[in-house]
């Protein structure tokens, strides 16, 4: 896994020496197929020919050496026509093209790197990884004791908070740490729009603009369209409404929840595989890389990607034949097909789109591309993914994916033999909030709760909403007894939130019930006991947690 800039630079370095010390080699088998073609007059070899001029293309743009990719696009190209048109070796192209190998051995012999990708400036803007993203945050309100309240509800969902009374003392904190993002107050006991003035002298002293939420005790567009030329992301009426804030916080942060995307890549040409699994390891990506069609099959099935980069070009098949395979295994239907090729004659590209692919990219991709198109596909296939195993309000996982996850996880439990615990939990009287203050504040408290299992269980464990005001989650490697502790402290939190309504506060608490397959070893039987052991929290008065292993 490529984990830093010079990291990359370094396998790069050594990527292209490498291309160096192997070039005479390549061109050499080059120039054999195109003999044994001329000789037999087998297409085979043509193939061949072909496909090792498309690697030398591949690999000569990405190392920079013009002359040379120029060449061997000019050879690819005639090769590809005498494939598509039919030819033998009395054909008057094939002089030609033994002028072009001539030139190329020639271009080899003594490559001149010309063009070198400008690598280090790209990266910076490609790499932009997800762990970036805000945890710390600053409040800034010289009303103290409001500051301190709106801080101890933030800190109950993770984030790092620090509160600042004194304008200059925010200022000198922000120029240290210009990643945090800002819960700025407007209104100043001696300014009334001080906060927005403060940011405007802020961001013009700084290189990259500071992310700002504004608050303010007024709604009018004046004071709303000088937040935004302060640079406001957001901006908020008191009283402050914690799930909305915790909203706007967590659109900047969620992606630290995300697994790495997966990312599946088929090229024979190494050289182009190495180069292109670097740029994504470097943008925090899961990468695996195939060079050969043998070993397809088992890493599709092994690894599951969610974005497959396939080579147009590849020994014993072409890519397009590759996908149509990779469209018809179950669980791979959907996952975005992405092309990579040296082809630049628009012919190939509506082909390959046409035939089960969803992009094309030319090679050498550059790094900022890259990343952005992986991005935009494996962002868009786990949202429509999503849509289908995930609940609207909440986010978690429905009652039907819930209930295969908890299969799934039993049968590797067994037979890893580690333990699991089964946690259900249900918002205590919620009727109640709903009937009193409405169905969007009920909402609300299901979407704060949801929130907060997410933020406080580890990311193994598994969180879904079972049905209403019911949840259920699937710890991992835990007996009851160490669930019960978790779930516990997460209960002591949740009933400490402050939750509003029509401008009035209100708590609420969770009961849970838990079980483990050491007492009960199949699905049905340990949710049965998980259920039970919730209705006896409840019996019990409610806002505690039950284990069913008690009785």
């Amino acid at each position: 896994m490529i984990q830093s800039v010079a990291e990359f630079q370094e396998k790069m370095h050594l990527l292209s020496e490498t291309f160096l010390t192997e070039l005479p080699e390549k061109t050499k088998a080059i120039e054999n197929a195109w003999l044994q073609f001329q000789d037999q007059e087998n297409t085979e070899e043509l193939q061949i020919a072909h496909r090792r001029v498309h690697g030398l293309e591949s690999a000569s743009k990405t190392f920079g050496y013009k002359e040379l990719s120029h060449a061997a696009t000019d050879l690819e190209h005639a090769l590809k026509r005498m494939l598509q048109n039919g030819a033998g070796k009395n054909d008057d192209r094939v002089q030609a093209i033994h002028q072009q190998i001539i030139e190329l051995n020639r271009l080899a012999a003594k490559p001149k790197q010309v063009a070198a990708l400008n690598i280090t400036k790209q990266l910076k803007d490609a790499v932009q990884r997800d762990d970036d993203v805000v945890t710390q945050v600053f409040v800034v309100d010289d009303d103290h004791e409001s500051a301190q309240e709106l801080a101890m509800q933030l800190s109950y969902y993770g984030y790092e908070v620090e509160v600042f009374s004194k304008l200059d003392n925010f200022r000198k904190a922000i120029k240290k740490s210009q990643n945090a993002i800002v819960l700025m107050n407007i209104e100043f006991s001696d300014d009334d729009v001080a906060g927005i003035r403060i940011m405007k002298e802020i961001q013009q002293e700084m290189d990259e603009p500071v992310k700002v939420i504004f608050l303010s005790s007024n709604d009018d567009l004046s004071l709303r369209l000088e937040a935004v030329r302060a640079g406001g992301i957001a901006y908020l009426t008191k009283p402050i409404n914690s799930t909305d804030l915790i909203d706007q916080l967590d659109s900047f942060s969620a992606a630290q929840t995300l697994d790495p995307y997966r990312v599946l890549i088929i090229d024979d040409s190494i050289t182009v595989l190495t180069y292109h699994a670097a740029v994504l390891e470097l943008a925090g990506m899961s990468v695996k890389t195939v060079n050969t069609t043998d070993a397809v099959m088992k890493t599709l099935l092994e690894f599951n990607p969610d974005v497959v980069l396939i080579d147009v070009y590849m020994p014993d098949c072409s890519g397009i034949e590759l996908a149509k395979v990779i469209r018809q295994i179950d669980g791979l239907m959907n996952v975005p097909i992405v092309y990579l090729s040296s082809e630049n004659d628009f012919n190939t590209q509506p082909e390959a789109m046409n035939l089960a692919g969803d992009d094309f990219m030319v090679k050498p991709v550059e790094p900022k591309r890259l990343v952005s198109a992986v991005n935009m596909r494996v962002r868009r296939a786990r949202l429509l993914r999503g849509l289908m195993v995930h609940d609207g309000l909440t986010g978690l996982h429905n009652h039907a994916a819930i209930k295969d996850q908890l299969s799934r996880e039993i049968v590797r439990s067994n037979r890893l033999k580690t333990p699991l615990s089964f946690a259900m939990i249900d918002v205590d009287n919620i009727k109640k909030v709903n009937d009193k203050r409405g169905h969007a504040a009920g909402d609300r408290v299901l979407k704060s709760l949801a929130r907060l299992l997410k933020q406080r269980l580890r990311g193994t464990d598994i969180v879904g909403r079972y049905g209403g005001e019911e949840f259920a989650v699937i710890m991992t490697d835990t007996d009851a007894m160490h669930a019960s502790n978790v779930i516990d402290e997460i209960r002591k939190v949740f009933s400490r939130l402050i939750h509003m309504s029509d401008n009035k506060e209100f708590k609420v608490t969770f009961s849970c019930g838990i079980a483990d397959i050491k007492h009960f070893p199949d699905a049905k039987s340990v949710s049965d006991a998980a259920d039970k052991a919730l209705h006896k929290a409840k019996k019990k008065g409610r806002n505690r947690v039950a284990i069913s292993a008690d009785d």
